[in-house]
């Protein structure tokens, strides 16, 4: 859960400083694709956290 939450900061300071920087569109890329990749490891962790054999 904790990358989870540093993916997510990172992917939203970069999309701010790409979005609000002249030139930097590229960060505003960069930012989303990063928060993509977080909400792809959540899903993994969240599947793989679900398959604990039953006692």
């Amino acid at each position: 859960m904790t990358l989870f939450l540093l993916l997510v900061i990172v992917a939203i300071v970069l999309g701010i400083i790409g979005a609000v920087a002249e030139g930097l569109l590229y960060l505003l890329i960069i930012g989303i694709v990063v928060f993509v990749g977080a909400l792809v490891h959540l899903l993994l962790h969240w599947r793989r956290s679900g398959r604990r054999p039953v006692r």
